[in-house]
């Protein structure tokens, strides 16, 4: 279907596949490319082409194909694993993107097992993330075929789209949306911004939002950090980098070590068993990153701060003269008790709350300058004087 709408001129911008168990399945594609009046020669063109592939003019796909799929393989009870997936596809799952539709425009970072790029794919900005073919082994292709598979599950407006991916080596890349802000760990440490307590909270509210659809589809991130949150052009900012993601197992916990030590919580440092309120943690530390600007613990190593945190209770001294609900909030996703952690649902609706406080402080503040400024001997009366000399 996605070749015959690009053979009558379409662009495809977005598809959805939706399957059901009795072996139906519905595809939604939007796309541009056809002047919106004329509908019924698309309706004449489709037509056309089909009955062209019915008769056998389109080629079937080789069964030989190598592409590689995704399959739906359940977590480890025990260790949180993903057993690695089988390679052999038959090439046809409608996120499978054709390497030579890439255009690349600009390096945008690199990393030790990949590149990431500027690019664009049939006209729309995108971000291709490339792994690097010398460095692919069977846990980074495990990694890569579950990022696959969490990221095309998902949809929200916090949440970075997926737009599709190549599967075929040696060119293993994921395709998104191009996040023109770039990561909010760059914006607070590389550009040294300071972010005023409104905007900080409408960045928090953005990610716990993201946080929650993807607790609520029993995913839990695993990495949390500033570097992975991503900002557009409307300083909308989005989760992102499900490289280690994993969907929440049937008994509700996991174990084995994996994110990065600074921001890990306790449970996952000492490979216990742990749920999504192990991403709470982390947003824990992710909202002290924002208060201060700072990378946490910048005085010791990451495996100092990992042991500081399980054997000393270490967490990040939280500045003074914050909103006090904030930072009864930032304790409560530190708590060492996953249980006693909030739920993203909650911190959301808490972050809303807080900045409603916060604003209703900001216009009382700028009433009262304004008062100041007109009642008799203030500086709006001292204007008025000198124009009367």
């Amino acid at each position: 279907m996605s070749a015959l709408l690009a053979d009558v001129g379409l662009n495809i911008l977005e598809a959805h596949v939706f399957s059901t168990t009795d072996g139906y399945s519905l595809a939604v594609f939007v796309v541009d490319g056809w002047q919106s009046e004329e509908i019924q020669e698309l309706t004449r063109a489709l037509s056309r082409a089909l009955s062209a592939m019915e008769k056998g003019a389109w080629a079937k796909p080789s069964s030989k194909s190598e592409m590689p799929v995704v399959h739906e393989t359940a977590v480890h009870p025990e260790n949180g694993q993903i057993p690695a997936p089988a390679l052999p596809s038959t090439g046809t799952d409608d996120w499978e993107i054709d390497y030579n539709q890439l255009k690349f425009t600009q390096k945008v970072a690199n990393g030790s097992f990949g590149d990431l790029f500027q690019g664009t794919y049939c006209g729309q900005d995108v971000a291709i993330k490339i792994l690097k073919p010398e460095r692919l082994n069977e846990n980074l292709q495990r990694e890569f075929l579950q990022e696959i598979r969490i990221m095309r599950k998902v949809r929200h407006k916090n949440v970075v789209q997926f737009i599709g991916a190549c599967t075929k080596p040696p060119n293993l890349c994921i395709v998104t949306e191009f996040m023109s802000g770039g990561s909010v760990y760059d914006y607070l440490h590389k550009q040294k911004a300071v972010l005023k307590m409104p905007m900080l909270l409408r960045v928090a509210i953005d990610i716990s939002k993201g946080m929650d659809y993807l607790h609520q589809n029993k995913i839990i991130h695993r990495d949390l950090k500033a570097a992975n949150l991503l900002m557009d052009e409307n300083e909308v900012v989005k989760v992102a980098d499900f490289g280690v993601a994993r969907v929440q197992a049937q008994s509700g916990i996991m174990t084995a070590e994996t994110g990065t030590y600074r921001w890990m919580a306790p449970e996952v440092i000492e490979h216990k068993p742990y749920d999504y309120k192990a991403d709470v943690f982390s947003f824990g530390i992710v909202l002290w990153e924002l208060l201060t600007g700072k990378v946490p613990y910048a005085d010791l190593t990451p495996l100092q701060a990992a042991v500081g945190v399980v054997q000393k209770g270490l967490r990040p001294t939280i500045p003074r003269n914050i909103h006090p609900k904030l930072m009864e909030l930032m304790h409560k996703c530190w708590k060492t008790d996953p249980a006693a952690r909030p739920d993203f649902t909650t911190i959301t609706a808490l972050l809303k709350v807080i900045l409603k406080e916060v604003n209703a402080e900001i216009l009382e503040e700028e009433s009262k300058r304004t008062r100041d400024v007109k009642k008799p001997g203030g500086l709006f009366s001292s204007f008025k004087r000198s124009a009367v000399r």
